[in-house]
């Protein structure tokens, strides 16, 4: 492994002076391996493992990642589908181990699990075991990007099927898992969710984005197979999600604001992620999908990179206009709270994406958004459309490059000789730390090899989409259900109810729902709630403004399709 010594200045010089296109030609193809390790039953790193599954990592202890993640399993497959229909990689290796990815898939959407089963909610449990059996532990869940994510891996070699003739197998095989999927998705957009670092429980920046993403793509598949009848309600409801969307703009701070709640800041990789995970190479620098050369986008990348710049000793001395290493959010202390390849290398790829248009349309414009990002690197540019005959575009071009490679250079730099990515690397010295060989390290830094190698991969549809003048709010279909609870209590003590869903105030006790003692000692309070949902909640008591909460574990309920539902419990 090797060793860094971080001085001021010297950091930018040795970053440098190791060329960037020496890393991408040997990491790739590390990096390309590195994934296929974790993937079973074949690949070295993943002995155990069911065939097509995707194993986050190698470690099992501090952290355990021995499991498989719906979101990270579709955003490898997505890169390896990608790969493969644009013909990076067209061996008959890869394509078996996709199909092996859709038919585990297909699989693990019918195992119940504590989110539910495929009908109940089930389609929102984050991870399951690598042998695709259901993990029963404590965990952040829901999560609801997991079925869009993994609904638009699918779409993507399904269209690539269609276009080479094989219409027959896309409708038998992966419509199906589309379909459930995406009705999941149409269902639930609206409810609560754990993002993607499984830690805040709210509505999530990169949940919806690459849920709007998921239907649009769904729609259209389902015209060119034949499949209208079920797309009724994804149309409905996909420009009410790209409304929701605009909500999470701040724009007196000029950032999206990553997640609703969590009482951060909101400053996070998230959104950066999102960005590159909705990107439409047709869309333009659209600013209501967020595209990566939207001036909403680009503010968004400057407020979230200087975000990090005084936090990580490894960041220090180094230019305010220079790349530095990010993490996922910056009050984070998960294992240290360190810099995350991935998130390093996002940042690089939105920039190579934007580059990427600005090229194709032949321009580059600056609004009084994006104006600060464009000044880091022309400090007396002035807002205006400059065409790519102008020095002002080569300028700013040419500077914009040089800043995408240098976070590339900074993944370079706290790379170990063998190419081995881990999770993290150390904010104080650089030296890789957390899960070893993380999947998803791999899958982000491939992705913005290709994004830098101008990779053309295909629209989505985002382009001239229309955001609705008012947003509709949709819960999905809801059922009214009854708790009662018995409960002695001392005079002016009070018996409240929160729980896993917004119905009950996403495990809030300072807006937790009064139940009524009418029957005392049985409190009771009817709520309507997500239909066909698993759902997790506990009482409290509230005295004199002291919480107490039941004690654990949390109770839990599978609200039935239909109709009324009365659940009787007993104080904990």
């Amino acid at each position: 492994m090797r060793r860094f010594l971080v001085c001021g200045l010297a950091l930018v010089g040795a970053v440098f002076s190791q060329s960037v296109d020496t890393y991408v030609s040997t990491e790739g193809p590390i990096a390309k391996s590195g994934m296929l390790a974790n993937i079973g039953p074949n690949g070295s790193k993943a002995a155990g493992a069911s065939p097509g599954v995707v194993v986050a990592s190698p470690s099992t202890t501090n952290p355990d990642y021995w499991y498989t993640w719906i979101r990270d399993s579709s955003l490898v497959f997505k890169a390896l589908i990608d790969q493969y229909t644009v013909g990076i990689d067209r061996t008959s290796s890869l394509r078996n181990l996709i199909d092996e990815f859709v038919t585990a898939e297909t699989y693990i959407q019918q195992v119940s699990n504590p989110s539910g089963t495929v009908s109940t909610g089930g389609l929102g449990e984050p991870k399951f075991n690598v042998n695709e059996t259901a993990f029963t532990g404590s965990w952040g869940r829901p999560q609801r990007d997991g079925p869009a994510l993994r609904a638009t891996a699918m779409i993507t070699y399904a269209n690539w099927l269609i276009a080479n003739g094989n219409t027959s197998w896309v409708t038998n095989t992966l419509w199906p898992v589309i379909e459930l999927d995406l009705n999941y998705v149409a269902d639930n957009w609206n409810q609560s969710t754990f993002d993607l670092w499984e830690e805040i429980s709210s509505s999530s920046f990169f949940t919806t984005a690459v849920q709007h993403r998921a239907l649009r793509q769904g729609i259209t598949l389902a015209n060119a197979i034949g499949q209208t009848s079920v797309t009724s309600l994804w149309s409905a409801q996909a420009p009410n999600v790209l409304c929701f969307l605009q909500s999470y703009w701040n724009p007196t701070s000029a950032y999206v604001t990553a997640n609703t709640g969590g009482g951060r800041s909101g400053i996070d990789s998230n959104t950066v992620l999102a960005s590159i995970h909705t990107f439409d190479p047709l869309a333009g620098c659209d600013a209501t999908t967020f595209q990566p050369c939207s001036d909403k986008a680009l503010s968004n990348l400057k407020v979230y990179v200087d975000s990090f710049r005084s936090i990580y000793t490894i960041n220090s001395g180094i230019a305010s206009s220079a790349a530095v290493a990010t993490g996922r959010y910056p009050e984070d202390v998960y294992q240290g709270g360190n810099p995350w390849y991935l998130c390093t290398a996002a940042v690089a790829e939105q920039l190579y994406d934007a580059l990427q248009v600005w090229s194709s349309q032949g321009s580059l414009s600056i609004t009084s958004i994006s104006l600060p990002f464009f000044q880091q690197f022309s400090s007396g540019v002035a807002t205006g459309t400059y065409a790519s005959s102008t020095s002002t575009y080569s300028t700013l071009t040419s500077a914009i490059k040089t800043f995408a490679d240098g976070f590339i250079a900074i993944d370079q730099m706290y790379t170990p000789t063998n190419g081995g990515l881990a999770e993290q690397f150390s904010r104080s010295n650089g030296a890789p730390l957390s899960a070893v060989d993380l999947t998803w390290s791999y899958a982000g830094m491939l992705t913005a090899f290709e994004a830098r190698n101008n990779t053309q991969f295909a629209s989505w549809g985002a382009s001239g989409l229309t955001v609705p003048s008012a947003c509709q709010s949709y819960s999905g279909p809801t059922v009214t259900v009854t708790f009662n609870v018995y409960a002695t209590t001392v005079y002016g003590e009070n018996i409240y109810l929160t729980g896993s869903v917004a119905a009950l105030e996403n495990w809030s006790p300072t807006s937790a729902l009064l139940l009524s003692s009418a029957d005392y000692p049985t409190w009771s309070i009817t709520v309507d709630l997500p239909a066909n949902t698993n759902i997790e909640y506990k009482y409290i008591r509230i005295y004199n403004g002291a919480v107490t909460w039941e004690s654990d574990p949390n109770m839990s309920i599978t609200t039935p399709a239909s109709g009324t539902y009365t659940e009787n419990d007993t104080w904990r």
